[in-house]
């Protein structure tokens, strides 16, 4: 492990002479760039030289000058980075998965181009050109070792990507990022592209297959920006009664599954969206029965921590941290602790098809509806306005061994339900959702027809108030509708999210 202090992270002598403040590596951005960031939910992205880019773009345009970059990072990134960028209307494109209020409104106004994407589909993407050139990767890390080794961040992302694909390369050196970071990353080099792609040796959660560094090499390097600022920590509410019986009803499921000898006792690696039911469950798992957990996720948050530390955990994989602000304070100083336990990944990796598959993933995430086959929007409001993204729920729900998805049964106070004829738009086909949650209760759709997975939706998940016309609906499809395979009726199913307009509503997404 290295030595070096907390003020001395740039010992490479040859990009200790590249050292300048975050103004003059943002003069180096030229109008039209492509540039890939690090970054992941609100972890280990730049933040001295966005900012500063931010105020150079706006300087510019004052000038009558059409200054403008197209930004791609591993997820959603911080204030500093989205926020500042899409405040001064820099960003012409962005990809993939967000979360910043500013940009969305700039999405959906038209302002913006933005691509969601899967998130295991970035990186070969951008391998194959489908974007054009990589201009400049801008990424955060945590120090340059004396031979130029690279100690990431607390998020890894695309970072790999953006190093290799990009002509030019700038560095963040954060000292506010813990030293005990090195060796807590996993970076495997060794993924090759098609037809010549061999089987990724990773065979547990756990496992270690690469090394611990970033390689970069040091003449794409043209300037390292010292910086001393923390990531952005979400805070997560408490669990409200809803939450507590979302959770409580997937853990008796899996209880369920375990005595039916469909899961073993240690349950099956688990992936979690961000959110506070998502850590509802995970806290939840705490005080269960199931002991030797292990998780193959993106994000490490707080409810796996807690799970670690209780000893119910015995690891977690992931490509970031996503901690809220008591989690990141109680946490990163002692960080050290975690690093047998907790292994970070490019995104490539914890997204990966592949080893979802092989591991057999439980995957839970959020929604925004359902409708009554089981299909399910995660992204859009009345089909047309971006919430986030579809991140990489996507990438676990087609390939796990069972994909969850969870939501309150109504939103707005009760005046929604979530629970919907047909989704106003849809991320998660019928053909990849397993289970659906609510405060409700749990429908399992494994092995259903589509007229059987809507009668189970309907009694299991929906809201009492919403069921009479949910059963309405049904009833009358099966018998009007031109097919009877699965019967809907598209004219008054599209009307009943008109709802949404009249109340004015957007929620808040979960995943």
């Amino acid at each position: 492990m290295a030595s070096s202090s907390a003020g001395d992270r740039v010992l490479n002598p040859v990009l200790a002479q590249r050292v300048m403040g975050g103004e003059e590596a943002a003069a180096l951005i030229q109008p039209g760039a492509q540039i890939g960031m690090s970054g992941f939910t609100g972890s280990g992205y730049p933040k001295e030289v966005p900012m500063a880019l931010a105020r150079r773009i706006t300087d510019a345009n004052l000038r009558g000058q059409h200054f403008k970059v197209n930004i791609f990072t591993g997820a959603s990134t911080g204030p500093e980075l989205d926020g500042a960028l899409a405040m001064v209307g820099a960003m012409q494109f962005r990809t993939p998965y967000q979360s910043d209020p500013i940009t969305r409104k700039r999405i959906n106004a038209g302002e913006m181009d933005y691509l969601d994407i899967h998130l295991s589909q970035v990186a070969q993407y951008v391998q194959y050109g489908f974007f054009g050139t990589m201009d400049l990767a801008l990424i955060e890390v945590a120090a340059i070792l004396e031979d130029g080794r690279v100690i990431p961040s607390t998020s890894i992302g695309n970072n790999q990507t953006w190093i290799e694909c990009a002509e030019k390369v700038i560095l963040e050196v954060n000292s506010s990022q813990p030293m005990e970071l090195e060796g807590m990353h996993d970076l495997y080099y060794g993924l090759g592209r098609p037809p010549h792609r061999d089987p990724i040796p990773l065979t547990t959660p756990n496992q270690r297959i690469g090394v611990p560094y970033l390689k970069i090499p040091p003449e794409k390097v043209i300037a390292v920006v010292r910086t001393n600022a923390p990531d952005r920590a979400t805070a997560f509410k408490a669990p409200d009664e809803n939450s507590r019986k979302i959770a409580a009803n997937i853990l008796d499921f899996l209880g369920w599954e375990v005595k039916k000898g469909r899961l073993p006792e240690s349950l099956l690696p688990l992936q979690s969206g961000v959110g506070n039911i998502a850590n509802a469950v995970l806290y939840g798992l705490e005080e269960g029965p199931f002991e030797g957990l292990t998780a193959y996720t993106e994000v490490i948050q707080d409810g796996l921590i807690s799970l670690l530390n209780s000893g119910k955990m015995l690891s977690a994989s992931a490509t970031a941290f996503s901690l809220s602000p008591e989690g990141a304070e109680s946490i990163m100083p002692k960080i050290g602790e975690y690093r047998e336990r907790i292994v970070l990944r490019s995104q490539e990796m914890s997204n990966n098809p592949g080893i979802i598959r092989r591991l057999g993933v439980i995957a839970m995430n959020g929604m925004i509806e359902a409708d009554i086959y089981g299909n399910v929007n995660s992204t859009h409001i009345m089909g047309s306005s971006i919430m986030n993204g579809i991140g990489g729920s996507g990438d676990f729900a087609r390939n796990g061994f069972m994909s969850i998805f969870m939501a309150p049964s109504t939103a707005q106070h009760g005046t929604i339900s979530t629970i919907v004829p047909m989704a106003s738009h849809v991320d998660h086909t019928e053909h990849d959702v397993s289970v659906v949650v609510t405060e409700q209760g749990l429908a399992d759709l494994r092995g259903l027809s589509p007229k059987q997975r809507a009668r189970l939706i309907i009694e299991n998940c929906s809201h009492p108030d919403y069921r009479p016309a949910l059963r309405d609906y049904f009833n009358r499809a099966e018998r009007l509708s031109y097919g009877k395979h699965t019967p809907h009726l598209l004219t008054e199913s599209l009307s009943w999210h008109s709802r949404y307009l009249r109340c004015g509503h957007m929620l808040r997404q979960e995943d």
